[in-house]
């Protein structure tokens, strides 16, 4: 078996241009245009006219949307190369937009191509991979969390509409989004895993009102943000709007998980790696104490602290994304290593941008780096695409069972036991060995 570490030479290209045109075409767009919907919603005109001739570089390039496959306009690329494209995507807030890879809508075309009918794939696939409009993603409710089974948001079919009931909260982008597709339960009868469905509602539908926008960051007010609160109040929305069958609707959403966790790690490799370039690069340039910060051997631990977590934790992830590769298919060994990512990353993300930021000192605390907007995204790393605790209890549990334990009074690995084994397997040498003395 031959193992390698080696990208392809002709892709290695491909990303050694992507990696020159974020640098220096895509990061200053983050320094002029700093709205939260800036690099998401179409209606922003000043984002938006930058990015048209950028959108168009990309697709002459042929790396426009490689996530679909070639009948939607994409490469269908696998998850170890999407993997290594949003590791330099991960240094932009535009860079995902420019390359028609943004969160959610990434997620939402693969259901729509995957289960949407041909009317749903022209009335919202087409506009939405021509990065006209903007989607939403609409699955956590405020009382329940991500927690599933505590899902109130209902649906009932009345006749040849779905009416809708209950609260949804923080649906990223739900505002300008042309349409949202939302978990609802459809049967309570059964358990949740089997009786909830996914809906396409407008976002005009009578209804459907955003109570309010909700921030990550403390740096906007109450009630700015991208990400909202939103309840239906007899919402209705046709019979036909549904994507699968009724009670489908987790069967529909895994779909789009998998490979949306592997890009946002992978998106975070490409933060952690730019925060390590800030320290490396605070470290040869600041003086202290007669010497440059980066001849004092606490910065160099710091330094070699960050760079080892980095390159364990990218590895993990393009492992996790090779799984997904080689068996083409969401099997408990690769929701396991999902899983596993997904709950070290915001640990890894804390522990690099603390140490770049205690670097920087002051400046560090400041808003003149990108570092205390670094910060701001820790806590939310844990939260978002399921709490850190509930991917940790899954990779346990996959870890634990084909294991188990033992019935005898000591455990299988003590020593007296072990030891009497041993001498009982080797008496004949034993015996050889004290005649020798």
């Amino acid at each position: 078996m031959a193992w390698d570490f080696e990208t392809d030479p002709d892709f290695q290209k491909k990303l050694d241009w992507m990696d020159g045109f974020v640098r220096e075409e895509i990061e200053p767009l983050d320094l002029v245009f700093r709205g939260p919907s800036d690099p998401f919603d179409p209606a922003r005109r000043g984002p938006a006219h930058a990015m048209a001739p950028l959108k168009k570089i990309v697709q002459k390039e042929g790396l426009w949307a490689c996530h679909l496959g070639p009948e939607l306009g994409g490469k269908g690329y696998g998850q170890v190369k999407l993997g290594l494209m949003n590791e330099i995507l991960g240094r932009s807030r535009f860079a995902p937009t420019v390359f028609g890879s943004q969160a959610p809508d990434t997620g939402n075309a693969e259901i729509l191509a995957r289960f949407g009918s041909p009317e749903q794939k022209k009335r919202y696939l087409e506009p939405l991979l021509a990065g006209e409009i903007a989607s939403c993603y609409s699955m956590t409710e405020p009382h329940a969390g991500a927690d599933p089974a505590e899902f109130t948001c209902r649906a009932e079919l009345v006749g040849d509409e779905w009416v809708i009931n209950g609260e949804k909260w923080y649906a990223s982008h739900a505002d300008f989004s042309r349409f949202l597709l939302v978990v609802v339960v459809t049967d309570t009868t059964v358990p949740i895993h089997k009786g909830a469905s996914i809906l396409i509602v407008d976002r005009d539908a009578p209804g459907l009102e955003v109570v309010r926008n909700v921030s990550s960051t403390i740096m906007e007010e109450i009630g700015e943000g991208v990400h909202g609160y939103l309840r239906f109040t007899n919402c209705r929305v046709p019979k036909e709007n549904i994507l699968g069958n009724p009670g489908q609707g987790f069967e529909v959403a895994q779909s789009r998980l998998g490979g949306g966790r592997i890009h946002h790690a992978m998106r975070t490799v490409g933060q952690l790696k730019r925060a390590l370039d800030m320290m490396c690069e605070r470290a040869l340039s600041r003086r202290t104490k007669g010497e440059l910060l980066s001849q004092k051997q606490l910065t160099q631990e710091k330094i070699a602290d960050s760079y080892i977590q980095i390159t364990q934790f990218r590895l993990h992830v393009l492992y996790a994304a090779w799984m997904i590769d080689k068996h083409q298919a969401y099997t408990r060994e690769v929701r396991r290593e999902i899983a596993a990512v997904k709950s070290c990353m915001p640990t890894v993300l804390r522990d690099v941008v603390y140490r770049a930021l205690h670097l920087h000192g002051s400046l560090g605390l400041s808003n003149e780096t990108p570092l205390l907007a670094l910060w701001q995204v820790v806590p939310e790393m844990g939260i978002v695409d399921g709490p850190t605790e509930v991917h940790k209890f899954g990779v346990a549990k996959e870890v634990l069972r084909d294991r188990k334990g033992t019935e005898g009074l000591f455990p299988s690995y003590h020593l007296p036991e072990l030891i009497a084994a041993a001498e009982r397997k080797l008496a004949s040498s034993i015996e050889l060995d004290v005649g020798n003395l």
